[in-house]
């Protein structure tokens, strides 16, 4: 809970693993900010170079505005718990910090949501920019388009960045932690969008998006890895846009279905054959809820029916040279 004195304060929450350069970067976009008060919890994983140096210095240049944590490495989405638990701020930002903000930012989407009390995210446009700031892209997703709803959007993509919204903290303690697993960001806000969270848009461009190898993203990583995360994320996804009374009409749920039976084709590849089972199941339970479910059980049975002749791996390699409609 906030107390009577950070009632406006805006907690921005920034992970870093061995980035002294980039995250030099990312704290200065936010001490740039128009908008006070603010606080900067910087979460340092684990880092194994100078970074730890950099952070200290970072903290006692700005003692008042500043603070570091440490842990054992634990990935972005721990790092951001531990920043969540220990923010004191109304609202809350999150930013990785090879990315950065606007200066207009929070003083953009705090006016925002002190305009639209029924709201309890505002967000703004992104920008997708290269290693150096020149722009390659803007809007960055789908960041320029007004939705009321994270759902049935999401259902889809994640059609944002983390640096893109900003979150009353009360709808930050009500979804709940971090996940351990990915895509964490997501999970988190299909939480948000469970509980019937609105948006509002705030109307300016807001923030930046670094352009660079995924690999360099500390969302990344192996890619049997991410599909045994997937593999947990997806029911849970389900579940959130259940919630969410997502009608059974929309369009999306069709995006959902395929997704899952994608999935289990890859993790049958890869040997995870329970995994795998657990989607195709999930696949059947989307498809129930369909009105015109036909074409996607038409490949679920075809990839059934490839299984019983050729075994798990067998059938998902087959069934990966030719991609879903």
């Amino acid at each position: 809970m906030t107390s009577a004195a950070n009632h406006e304060l805006v907690s921005t929450i920034i992970p870093v693993f061995n980035r002294p350069e980039m995250v030099l970067h990312a704290v200065h976009s936010v001490l740039q900010q128009t908008y006070r008060p603010l606080e900067i919890l910087l979460v340092d994983d684990g880092s194994t170079d100078q970074t730890p140096q950099v952070l200290a210095e970072l903290q006692r240049s700005h003692p008042n505005e500043i603070r570091v944590l440490r842990q054992a490495n634990a990935g972005p989405g721990a790092a951001r718990e531990r920043g969540r638990l220990a923010a004191r701020g109304a609202y809350i930002q999150y930013l990785d910090s090879d990315d950065w903000l606007l200066p207009n930012k929070f003083t953009d989407q705090v006016g925002a949501l002190r305009a639209s009390p029924e709201c309890s995210i505002a967000y703004g446009t992104a920008r997708l920019v290269a290693a150096d700031g020149s722009l390659l892209a803007e809007p960055s997703r789908r960041t320029a388009e007004h939705h009321a709803q994270l759902f049935p959007l999401l259902l889809v993509e994640r059609w944002w960045h983390t640096h893109t919204p900003l979150f009353r903290r009360s709808i930050s303690d009500a979804a709940g932690p971090w996940p351990l697993f990915r895509p964490e960001d997501w999970d988190l806000e299909a939480r948000m969008g469970a509980l019937g969270a609105r948006l509002v848009h705030c109307g300016s461009t807001v923030s930046c998006q670094r352009d660079h190898d995924l690999g360099a993203r500390v969302s990344r990583g192996p890619e049997r890895d991410y599909l045994l995360d997937e593999a947990r994320f997806l029911p849970r996804l389900f579940a959130c846009a259940l919630l969410a009374e997502v009608p059974p009409a929309a369009e999306q749920w069709d995006h959902l279905a395929r997704w899952c039976l994608l999935r289990a084709r890859q993790l049958h590849a890869l040997g995870a054959v329970p995994e795998g089972d657990r989607l195709l199941a999930l696949a059947r339970q989307v498809t129930a809820g369909l009105p015109d479910p036909r074409q996607v059980e038409r490949q679920q049975q075809v990839y059934r029916l490839l299984r019983l002749g050729l075994g798990a791996s067998g059938a998902a390699r087959l069934a990966a040279t030719v991609s879903p409609a």
